[in-house]
């Protein structure tokens, strides 16, 4: 039977237990729950030493994927982060094939040449998702950035996190319509709104699942997807395992059936 590769982002286990174990702590644990990949968090780390995870995370076979906060364009620049080149260098230290970051601020005015590059060469895939801003998490800014970079032929593709187009109420389908085809790794959460307003990551039900098995059939088959909600409870390994084992056979039928 066939499964689609499963990551675990270590914001998972929460920003508290993460920072006091650190990361480290956590690889034998994805790797026992059957996970393919690991997602370093830059905003977690304590002084964790790279080569040390990176080597880690290869002996347990897993793959890494490096996560950071910064914005690929800023409002009052039109050259790409100028902390973008040493966040690819950290990335690749930490073993990553790719480095995720948000869009930030992109317009036309935006300097593409620049990106090119940068990006020239890179043993790094450059991972570009929706966060939860007004101005990097609607549809609209997307569509024009890979309209843009598409003719460069660049390292770049998208994450596309299916929770998070509820910030900005747009349409997690309407996105997988528009965007899918660049899409090389999905961030998976269920959002929910609390009785204070806030809206709140959380596993997914049975009516979660079966939505995003819609969504990613506007994606490649097969395609990494993440764990990006809370795993908690007394067995860590079981909670785990059963996360990974629902994302994982996600658009397993669209498996199975090319095989045919």
């Amino acid at each position: 039977m066939r499964r689609s590769p499963v990551s675990i982002s270590l914001s998972s286990y929460g920003a508290e237990p993460v920072r006091q174990h650190g990361q480290g702590h956590f690889i034998a644990l994805v790797a026992a729950a059957g996970a393919a990949c690991i997602e370093w968090r830059e905003e977690l780390l304590t002084g964790e030493e790279p080569a040390t995870l990176a080597r880690s995370a290869e002996q347990h076979g897993l793959h890494s994927v490096f996560s950071s906060p910064l914005e690929l364009w800023q409002a009052d620049s039109h050259q790409p982060n100028p902390a973008l080149a040493a966040t690819l260098q950290r990335a690749q230290a930490f073993g990553a094939r790719q480095l995720k970051v948000s869009l930030g601020h992109f317009n036309a005015q935006h300097d593409l040449r620049s990106l090119a590059n940068l990006l020239s060469g890179q043993p790094l895939q450059l991972l570009v998702e929706n966060d939860q801003t007004a101005h990097g998490g609607c549809i609209e800014p997307f569509q024009r950035f890979f309209s843009a970079v598409e003719p460069l032929n660049l390292p770049l593709r998208m994450t596309f996190d299916i929770g998070n187009w509820q910030w900005q109420r747009q349409s997690a389908l309407q996105a997988a319509r528009l965007l899918g085809r660049h899409v090389a790794y999905v961030h998976c959460k269920a959002v929910r709104l609390r009785a204070d307003g806030k809206l709140v990551a959380l596993p997914p039900g049975a009516e979660d699942l079966q939505q995003w098995e819609q969504l990613l059939r506007h994606m490649t088959q097969g395609l990494t997807r993440a764990v990006e909600y809370p795993l908690q409870g007394d067995d860590l390994l079981s909670v785990t395992r059963e996360q990974v084992e629902r994302l994982a056979h996600l658009g397993q039928a669209r498996l199975e059936n090319a095989d045919v």
